[in-house]
């Protein structure tokens, strides 16, 4: 029973009566990106039932913008997000991770004074083995309401985000979003069809006992990083004084969402394993969405060296280094890397990864 519980319309429509001035559009726009993501919910729960698994293409495997392979669902998404998107009048443009460039609204659509950004289903690389996927977004406001958006008014910091969420399919579907004023979490309730508000003003802790990072890059992560991890894995006996679990999921919505609940940090560094791409999570699909959501829940975000959301977008692909969670330890992260830059310490950033405690380590 949902009697009196918030459902997701309630909710847009009690925050905006909290501004006299709105219009009613900003509402109708989540509105729209809800239905889009209990359609990719439901074919995201069917997979291999509505033949959505493998890879798009078939034999002929299709790649997307950053060259990589494209899922069915990749596609599959993508379109829902544009078609169910599109029409509602609210939008100047979109911009995908999966398209080469800016999406113009069509003719026959009315335009609006929004942009909106997505990464139509992030960690599609844990579909076929039917591990947690999501779809993440990001609205700004047109530079231009009302005109065809150009590829320069989206390359606006992720300061200028006016909301920011996530779509998590996993056991349940859920919705996590914020307009600036804190984070809250919605359950789809399948049997009504509606979101339920459940997981209200969402906290992240300011220290953590969870580090979450790829560790068969070890060899091409940089100083700080290295010092940071074999602290966390020395554990007790080591600098910090506690132990540490480590969690890889793969999948940027998830591991988002652990943070959010239990706090940890996440860490997708700078790297040399290609010099010529250094970062690997894209700035406007994944890096300033999810920005917004940990600073609004209590926690940080960096590159290592600055805060993510203050980074002015060369590109709408642009990749950058991602570091984001619980505060104290993303502090002490950058920390690291500012002591590194400024070379104090060297003999501790010369110390090997894994060199008194392995997680490969033979008794």
């Amino acid at each position: 029973m949902h009697h009196g519980r918030t459902t997701l319309t309630r909710y847009t429509i009690e925050e905006e009566h909290k501004h006299p001035g709105a219009s009613g559009e900003f509402s109708g726009l989540l509105n729209s990106l809800a239905t889009a993501i209990k359609i990719i919910s439901n074919q995201v729960n069917k997979g291999a039932l509505v033949g959505a698994l493998g890879n798009a293409g078939g034999d002929d495997v299709s790649v997307n913008v950053q060259g990589e392979v494209q899922k069915k669902l990749d596609v599959m998404s993508n379109e829902v997000m544009l078609q169910e998107n599109q029409w509602n009048g609210h939008l100047s443009g979109m911009a995908s991770e999966e398209m080469d460039d800016v999406y113009s609204i069509p003719d026959h659509c009315r335009r609006g004074k929004y942009l909106l950004v997505f990464d139509p289903l992030d960690g599609s690389s844990n579909i076929d083995v039917n591990l947690t996927v999501g779809t993440i977004f990001s609205i700004l406001r047109a530079p231009n309401p009302g005109s065809n958006a150009s590829l320069e008014d989206f390359l606006q910091p992720g300061t200028q985000q006016v909301c920011a969420g996530l779509a998590l399919y996993g056991p349940s579907t859920m919705l996590v979003l914020t307009t600036g004023d804190g984070v809250d979490g919605f359950t789809l309730d399948r049997d009504i069809g509606a979101f339920i508000l459940t997981h209200p003003r969402m906290r992240i802790p300011d220290d953590a006992n969870e580090f979450a990072i790829n560790s068969s890059n070890e060899r091409f992560w940089e100083p700080p990083v290295k010092r940071y991890v074999e602290e966390c894995l020395a554990g007790k006996t080591g600098p910090r004084g506690k132990d540490f679990n480590m969690r890889w999921v793969a999948s940027l919505v998830a591991e988002t969402f652990r943070i959010l609940t239990r706090g940890g940090i996440f860490m997708y560094p700078k790297d040399s394993k290609d010099p010529a791409r250094p970062g690997r999570l894209r700035l406007m699909y994944e890096a300033n969405p999810i920005s917004f959501l940990i600073e609004q829940a209590g926690g940080a975000s960096t590159t290592g060296r600055e805060r993510v959301m203050e980074l002015s977008p060369k590109d709408l692909h642009q990749r950058v280094p991602l570091i984001f969670g619980s505060k104290n330890e993303v502090e002490r992260v950058a920390g690291y890397h500012a002591e590194y830059a400024s070379g104090k310490e060297p003999d501790t950033f010369n110390s090997p990864l894994f060199s008194t405690r392995s997680l490969f380590r033979t008794q």
